[in-house]
């Protein structure tokens, strides 16, 4: 017999977790519980608090009920009658969650053993049929996600057709955990949140932003290869630039508040008072930049352009602010304040095609040199029906067709996706593939008709007539937080030897070595490696113990012997071949050799085959 589709089968999972929770704690109201895409939870509500104690006997509840191999019977009913139903159980999230459901729609219950659920299914037969389980966390989650509303209690869970698949899946998550940037930035000392400072910003420290330079150093040499030009724009500027750009209020939701003015500000106003000025645009005021673009616009419109002068390609590693909730924001990847590398392409028509296979160019170079060669790419494009972009229906009809021309001379597979396009113009996404087999978007290319118009933007013709500009926006890296974080996840901390924050530390076996570890230092200094050196005063076992918890590429230990014969003996976590004894000179050749070529870990490619 064919299993049953594995969404279907963590549906029913969810099912058969809420009769185990009601037949263990009678008393508890539940909500939901849909599948996700690994796995299902669902949402509780009661006197009991749960906790991981809770888990083995609700699991070993579950186990009866499936070993039972109860039908999954599906029972259409009227609105009335649901509503007596989970009435007469005491059950009111399902009374509320009845009323969001339209008239019109049919009304279904599925019943397993003594339990019904509000459901619309699909559901396996029959809780045999779910095959293997585990139930893994328990989190808070808000009511219909809203902070406003009661606090649920969250079990989540996961199910597969067959015991290995579950065995596979939880042998994963072992390894996502063990890769977590989140646990991999506190031990490397890689960057740092701190409340003191703010929820979703990032403070990083020496070593991350030593892998943090290295990246930016990379692609700027792409830059100048390409002929752009860096420029520098404020982290605030006037809210008027961005209602002119349209990102106010086209982002409102996703925005700091707006700064008001204190030339003639009257501080005896009510701040309900100046918040509504400030929206209407009767107080002037400053905001946070959410994106770099405007100020672009502004330095390309700062002198008349011919049309030899394009393309004009501005870049800046430009740090913006988008307000997220609080519950959104997870370690590097879900920041509040980012840094991006954002580059913005003034050109013709004639241009726009072969700028932008510039621009998809750089990011295949990026993704080919990192090991990130499993991508997808998805063409964002406008929603006809939505009123949420701006700009006439022809200028998205040309943008659209430049960038599908463009993917289209990539020979990879594409998917296209109605209502993903930003507000002023599609977008090409990225969608790379990691070890693990995650999926995260990284690059983005952005074709713009709009804002050249809304802001006015001219270049004289070869005909000495005025002509307004196509934009691109792009961004490789998307924000260097984020792909920092993936980054720390990709080589779950083992980086190849251009990009490790500390590339090599030197191990003295003595303190009477340590002088000879300083010259070593310095000679490498020089080179351009960046290397410690370990002068505490333990044992040289201690010392590579911690040269290993820092993931750092090599330890160099230093004796009598290789004191008196200039040489080192090396120690390699991503090198094998490289350890045992060499000579300074050769050793700083395997180095810059290994940095030059951008060589991946030896163990990388290992885990990635």
């Amino acid at each position: 017999m064919t299993a049953a589709p594995v969404e279907t089968i963590r549906h029913s999972a969810a099912h058969v977790l809420a009769a185990a929770v009601l037949k263990l704690f009678p008393s508890t109201k539940i909500d939901i519980g849909p599948p996700t895409e690994s796995g299902f939870y669902y949402d509780f509500d009661g006197e009991h608090t749960f906790s991981a104690e809770d888990l083995p006997a609700i699991e070993a509840e579950m186990a009866r009920i499936i070993a039972a191999d109860l039908p999954f019977h599906r029972r259409e009913v009227d609105r009335a009658e649901a509503e007596n139903f989970f009435r007469k159980c005491g059950q009111p999230y399902k009374l509320e969650r009845l009323a969001d459901i339209p008239e019109e729609e049919v009304l279904s219950l599925y019943e397993l053993g003594d339990f019904v659920d509000l459901c619309r299914g699909p559901h396996v037969a029959s809780s045999a049929a779910i095959g293997a389980f585990r139930l893994l966390s328990i989190a808070g989650a808000y009511y219909r996600g809203s902070e406003a509303n009661r606090q649920m209690q969250r079990i989540y869970g996961t199910a597969f057709a067959s015991k290995e698949e579950l065995e596979k899946h939880l042998a994963d998550v072992e390894e996502a955990k063990r890769r977590d940037h989140r646990r991999l930035g506190k031990e490397l000392q890689l960057f740092l949140i701190d409340n003191d400072v703010g929820a979703g910003l990032i403070l990083w420290l020496p070593r991350g932003t030593a892998m943090r330079l290295e990246l930016q150093q990379f692609i700027a040499k792409e830059l100048t290869r390409q002929g752009y030009e860096q420029v520098i724009t404020p982290h605030v500027a006037r809210l008027e630039l961005f209602r002119t750009s349209g990102h106010f209020p086209y982002y409102r939701d996703a925005q700091f508040e707006p700064i008001a003015d204190r030339e003639n500000l009257n501080t005896a106003l009510a701040y309900g008072e100046l918040f509504s000025e400030l929206e209407s645009g009767t107080r002037s005021g400053f905001l946070v930049k959410p994106m770099n673009c405007p100020g672009h616009i502004k330095i390309f419109s700062n002198t008349p352009k011919s049309y030899r002068d394009l393309p004009c390609r501005l870049a800046e590693f430009g740090t913006v602010y988008r307000w997220e909730q609080s519950g959104e924001l997870s370690g590097m990847t879900r920041v509040r304040g980012f840094t991006q590398d954002d580059a913005h392409i003034f050109c013709t028509e004639e241009q726009l095609e072969g700028e932008i296979q510039g621009c998809l160019s750089l990011v295949r170079k990026i993704f080919e040199t990192l090991a990130m060669g499993d991508y997808r790419v998805r063409l964002s494009l406008r929603d006809p029906q939505s009123d949420k972009y701006i700009g006439d229906d022809r200028a998205w009809e040309k943008s659209e067709t430049a960038l599908r021309q463009a993917i289209q001379t990539l020979e990879l597979p594409y998917g296209e996706e109605v209502g993903g396009a930003a507000f002023y113009g599609p977008k090409i996404d990225f969608i790379v593939k990691d070890v693990l087999g995650r999926e995260w978007q990284l690059g983005t290319v952005q074709v713009d008709y709009n804002l050249p118009t809304r802001f006015n933007l001219t270049y004289i013709g070869p005909d000495n007539r005025p002509l307004v500009p196509v934009m691109i926006h792009r961004a490789p890296f998307g924000s260097l937080e984020r792909f920092c974080g993936i980054l720390i996840e990709h080589f779950g901390g083992d980086f190849p030897l251009w990009l490790a924050p500390e590339q090599v530390r030197i191990l003295p076996i003595s303190d009477e070595l340590i002088p000879y570890g300083r010259q070593l230092r310095e000679m490498l200094i020089e080179k351009g490696i960046r290397v410690t050196i370990d002068e505490h005063s333990d044992k040289l076992g201690a010392k590579i113990r911690r040269a290993e918890l820092f993931h750092v590429p090599y330890a160099v230990v230093v004796g009598e012997k290789e004191r008196e014969s200039g040489s080192v003996a090396l120690r390699s976590r991503i090198r094998k071949e490289h350890e045992g004894s060499h000579s300074v000179g050769t050793f700083v050749e395997l180095l810059e050799a290994d940095i030059r070529s951008r060589r991946l870990p030896d163990q990388f490619l290992s885990n990635a085959r």
